[in-house]
């Protein structure tokens, strides 16, 4: 961890939370994500409000009238076009004023939830998260920790069958979200006990780390 970014979780008064998870009740991306947030507010130096950004209450799909929107000219926009993109505006606004973002990341047959890649496909606008250059794309979000908590019954994070954690990584660093830690709770239906002690074990060593 660079000390510029130690220095951010030191002195951070705002996480964003995603949670991905259909589950609630037994959800281990969301058990991860309470305890790494409790570990990371005892290592500030100051209260911490967290906003949470739930996306299994539903999450907005891309339409030919949001696209239109989003392509138009924030001068140029009609009253309707900014009302379809008041969710967006939303979820692009919380990204801005975070300090830290921590994703619960569930692996639903080899990718991420739907939900997961709806958001994504919400808070990706030119101009406004990302611009387009002569040398390719360049993200538009300040860099900040981003922590992803990947869990799986089966697959082993990082491998050929993954498609998730790759997925977010690359996607964030389009964003300019380049400094991402990924904790991973996978094949929990082979050792749930083996793998949950060993992501729990991450968590707390990304929070003494930050001290």
């Amino acid at each position: 961890m660079s000390a510029s970014i130690a220095d951010t979780i030191n002195s951070m008064t705002q996480i964003l939370r995603i949670d991905s998870s259909a589950r609630h009740s037994d959800s281990v991306s969301r058990e991860l994500a309470d305890r790494l947030i409790a570990r990371l507010g005892a290592a500030t130096t100051g209260d911490i409000d967290v906003t949470i950004r739930d996306l299994s209450t539903g999450v907005p799909q891309l339409s030919e009238s949001t696209l239109g929107a989003m392509w138009t000219p924030a001068d140029d926009r009609t009253d309707d076009q900014n009302a379809e993109l008041a969710d967006a505006d939303a979820a692009i606004a919380e990204l801005f004023a975070a300090d830290a973002i921590v994703i619960g990341l569930p692996i639903y047959n080899f990718g991420p939830p739907a939900s997961l890649k709806a958001w994504a496909d919400l808070v990706a606008r030119a101009g406004t998260t990302f611009r387009y250059t002569a040398d390719g794309p360049v993200g538009l979000v300040p860099n900040k920790p981003v922590y992803v908590v990947v869990a799986s019954g089966g697959v082993p994070v990082g491998s050929p069958m993954d498609f998730s954690s790759t997925w977010i990584t690359t996607f964030l660093g389009f964003l300019g979200l380049t400094d991402v830690t990924i904790i991973a709770a996978d094949q929990l239906n082979i050792d749930p006990e083996g793998a949950l002690a060993t992501a729990r074990d991450r968590v707390d060593q990304i929070a003494l780390a930050s001290v």
